[in-house]
């Protein structure tokens, strides 16, 4: 599941595995593999909050749309159960993908193969 490094694409951006509550979203100082420098500047993953906050309202409007079209007239407790489910359960991936994101965007890494 991608999260590779931008300028070679083979070296991981995390330490940790995928779906670690431990180690949530701690991402790599360094390449292993072309030494690239994955923080650019300090606190630099701060605006990746963003991105991240856009992943769970997305989350949230499908889990919504889905209970409205699967249920006749659910009620509100199914609305937060499903809500609080889900973002528990995808909280690894929205956390690490806003960042990959974020980096991508603005990290200023080009790719050299």
């Amino acid at each position: 599941m991608g999260a590779k490094c931008p300028q070679c694409r083979e070296g991981s951006l995390f330490s940790g595995p995928l779906m670690s509550y431990k180690k949530l979203s701690q991402v790599n100082s360094t390449c292993k593999v072309c030494h690239a420098n994955l923080n650019p500047e300090p606190d630099f993953y701060y605006g990746a909050m963003y991105i991240s906050y856009a992943f769970s309202v997305a989350l949230v409007i499908t889990a919504l749309v889905a209970l409205n079209v699967l249920l006749v007239k659910p009620e509100l407790w199914m609305y937060l159960v499903m809500v609080l489910v889900l973002n528990i359960a995808l909280l690894p991936l929205m956390l690490r993908y806003s960042k990959v994101l974020y980096l991508y965007m603005l990290g200023k890494l080009k790719y050299r193969p």
